[in-house]
């Protein structure tokens, strides 16, 4: 099959066979002994991270050599920005808690059509959870097809940074606080199963730890929006986004977009400008 006969669903059955290939890779790494160190931006990473990045390169790009190529793990390749679809891959989401011997981390995996997702796989193997979607196929948990959450009357849950919870607080929110998981990618696609009600972002997120569950939550019809500049696009110059906000209920996401630009702020009008020219020209 060529790339150009390549639909939505041919991409996350590919995405799909090779994440759990990769779950098996990184549990053998899982609660044992490994090699861990520190990046420049002070992030852990550990040899299961690099194990698991190389396998997905390989596999993925033998299967789509035109696609481009995005990773928590490797240096940019910027040249990216000239293919219509890239793979968007963090190889273990929630190091932290890998290395702890959490069982939350994932494995996320987009793949990225003109900006916006066209499929998407977020793995959990420590928890035997697989979420999927392809654009127009909806999302499925398990092979079970998942439908929009919504709140019935009860308090919703939430969790997030504590500043947000501060402003949320002030304005009178009867909700509960959730709990903090490592995994960005699994705590948004609980928001499209509905364990949690919405999740509030705080700004400096990159394309790697969104794009797969975006995917998701999309086919759920749930937004996934940077509070200052709307619906979020990937595959830019700056991988980096604002402050974020996902809900099924459209009021509760007004809330804490409100929220997150208080407690974060958005860039000048100058700054934003300037950001996209960059990358259009790029």
């Amino acid at each position: 099959m060529t790339e150009a006969q390549t639909t939505a669903d041919d991409d996350l059955e590919l995405l799909r066979s090779a994440a759990v290939a990769a779950g098996i890779l990184a549990a053998g790494f899982f609660r044992h002994a490994m090699k861990t160190w520190t990046k420049d931006n002070a992030s852990p990473v550990s040899e299961a991270d690099i194990t698991v990045d190389r396998y997905l390169k390989a596999t993925l790009l033998a299967a789509r050599p035109g696609y481009g190529w995005l990773s928590e793990e490797e240096a940019d390749d910027l040249s990216r920005l000239a293919r219509r679809r890239v793979f968007i891959i963090d190889p273990i989401d929630g190091t932290r808690g890998f290395i702890r011997g959490e069982d939350s981390w994932t494995i996320s995996l987009a793949v990225i059509e003109d900006g916006l997702p066209l499929a998407g796989v977020v793995y959990a193997p420590a928890r035997d959870e697989l979420f999927e979607a392809a654009r127009g196929s909806g999302a499925r948990f398990n092979a079970r097809a998942m439908t929009p959450h919504r709140l019935r009357g009860a308090a919703p849950v939430i969790p997030g940074p504590g500043a947000v919870h501060d402003e949320l607080k002030a304005i009178g929110l009867d909700y509960v606080r959730g709990p903090y998981l490592p995994s960005l990618a699994y705590r948004l696609v609980q928001v499209a199963q509905g364990s949690l009600d919405a999740l509030p972002v705080r700004r400096g997120a990159s394309d790697w730890d969104v794009a797969g569950a975006t995917a998701i939550l999309n086919e759920c019809g749930i937004e996934l929006v940077d509070a200052c500049a709307g619906p979020i696009r990937f595959n830019r110059h700056d991988v980096r986004h604002g402050p974020l906000a996902a809900a099924a209920d459209d009021s509760l996401k007004t809330l804490l977009k409100d929220a997150l630009v208080r407690v974060y702020g958005c860039p000048s009008e100058d700054a934003t400008a300037a950001s996209d020219l960059e990358g259009r020209t790029t």
